[in-house]
């Protein structure tokens, strides 16, 4: 075993809620443990943490975009992936902001897993917005565009 692979271990054991660890190898043993800290050293750290959560700025959700205006359908993520708007790096995006579209018109790409998920339209309207930028990381009903069904 080489010296940062122990490191390695003593820094896993360290760091985490592990007390002892034993590893064998060959002839080589190894055995890690740790002691447990007295509770007056922990109140410290305990206090700590609550003070860090204090700040934590708490942001309006997604969906909030429905609210914008009722003629707006949106259109949402059915799954969690990547987004881009073309079928291939340098081609043309498969919509504009716009752009006219219909049932069943693809949309986007969302890529989970290695595959690509065509995304399509389920109304007839107008592109009004694309919420999301090529390449980025989607969640599960995440907006991604806002059609105008007024057209």
């Amino acid at each position: 075993m080489d010296k940062e692979f122990i490191k390695e271990l003593i820094n896993l054991v360290k760091h985490s809620n592990i007390k002892s660890l034993s590893i064998e190898q060959g002839e080589f043993k190894l055995k890690i443990e740790t002691h447990e800290p007295s509770a007056a050293p922990e109140e410290p750290k305990e206090e700590k943490k609550e003070q860090e959560f204090k700040h934590i700025e708490i942001l309006p959700p997604a969906e909030d975009v429905e609210q914008e205006d009722k003629r707006y359908h949106v259109i949402k993520s059915p799954l969690v992936g990547t987004f881009y708007r073309s079928p291939a790096p340098g081609a043309p995006p498969f919509v504009e902001v716009g752009d006219v579209v219909s049932p069943g018109q693809v949309l986007c790409i969302i890529e989970a897993l290695k595959v690509m998920n065509e995304i399509e339209s389920d109304v007839r309207g107008r592109v009004e917005k694309i919420l999301v930028e090529n390449g980025e990381t989607v969640e599960y009903g995440q907006p991604l565009f806002l059609i105008d069904t007024n057209v």
